[in-house]
């Protein structure tokens, strides 16, 4: 593992595969590296795809990072639309795969079953999938997130920012990935004053998808935050996040971004009224994951990106969180040493 994160997460044994040191040989590994100029590397995108000002955007630079530093050879992107299915999905890692791509990535917990047929077809091709760990197969290598650390230090913002003590949520898709974001800013909010009130919505509910990327939809959920009481709403819905910016400026209220710093890469005029991010560094996992093969030494399994790999955290871009950022450290700080606990339900 080349990168600082992945050798702290080896140390640290929050990696739950058999060891970090060279791969043998099998299928999905490579006992001897890769030439990175040979790699043919294929990234499946999630509804939005780059240009998403979120964790695709992330994915992507993940990607341009490892093709810059690692000298990797040719790489295809392809993107997700709204109201595909299961069957779309798989062509698209199967037409991947098919085509001489090694190894292809795929972005979300929708990739799940399409990874499982397709990896069985190719065995000897490796596979990534991001915030799924039920795909389990000798070729796949399972990219997961502590979100949940990371929500719980933006809730803690969240709580120690509003003035009218009702803070929201907006979760795109009601899945395990959004639960934990939910989960962690609750419990963040919760810690620094139980006595808050925190609104929920959800824009839809599998197989629907399309709440990750209907900014409409987001904007008339938090409308209706703000019109309720809230001041600060946290967004784990994707491209639909850019609604609820949208409801923060007309409401003078508070948004709290995900993913990416969106005080930074949201659109400049929604940009003053982000309070916060919950950074998801999808481009360390994704880069990692590269350096990885072409070192060697990926293995099948889980790895856990959490905060005290630096995984996820909280953005400061926007420079509206410089008084409170010292209670917020000395949160992240017990969190990685283990006397706060975020649980999952």
């Amino acid at each position: 593992m080349r990168s600082i994160a992945a050798l702290v997460a080896c140390a640290s044994l929050l990696i739950t595969v058999p060891s970090c040191g060279t791969s043998s040989e099998g299928p999905g590994t490579s006992a001897g590296g890769a030439d990175a100029s040979t790699l043919r590397v294929g990234l499946a995108y999630d509804i939005g795809g780059r240009g998403d000002h979120s964790w695709n955007d992330f994915a992507a630079s993940g990607l341009d990072d490892a093709k810059k530093n690692l000298g990797l050879g040719k790489s295809k992107e392809v993107e997700g639309i709204a109201g595909e299915t299961d069957q779309h999905k798989e062509d698209r890692l199967r037409s991947l795969a098919a085509s001489g791509y090694n190894p292809v990535i795929a972005l979300g917990y929708a990739y799940s079953a399409p990874m499982k047929k397709v990896a069985r077809q190719f065995p000897r091709t490796r596979f990534a999938v991001v915030d799924d760990d039920s795909v389990t197969a000798p070729n796949v290598t399972n990219l997961m997130f502590a979100d949940e650390e990371g929500a719980f230090l933006v809730g803690a913002a969240a709580a120690l920012k509003t003035r009218t003590g009702n803070v929201g949520f907006v979760g795109g898709v009601v899945a395990p990935v959004v639960k934990r974001f939910e989960a962690g800013y609750r419990q963040g909010v919760a810690y620094v004053n139980p006595h808050i009130t925190v609104q929920t919505r959800y824009l839809t509910r599998p197989p629907d998808l399309t709440g990750f990327n209907d900014p409409a939809k987001g904007k008339a959920a938090a409308d209706a935050m703000y019109a309720a009481g809230a001041d600060v709403v946290y967004q784990g819905a994707g491209g639909s996040g850019a609604g609820v910016f949208e409801a923060a400026k007309e409401h003078q209220a508070w948004a709290i971004g995900a993913d990416s710093d969106q005080a930074v890469t949201a659109a400049p005029d929604v940009r003053p009224y982000i309070l916060t991010s919950m950074m998801k560094k999808v481009n360390v996992a994704v880069y990692d994951y590269l350096a990885d093969t072409v070192d060697g030494t990926v293995r099948p399994g889980p790895v856990v990106y959490d905060l005290a790999l630096g995984g996820v955290d909280y953005a400061t871009g926007g420079g509206h969180i410089k008084d409170i950022q010292p209670k917020l450290e000395q949160l992240k700080q017990e969190i990685i040493h283990h006397k706060v606990k975020v649980v999952l339900d």
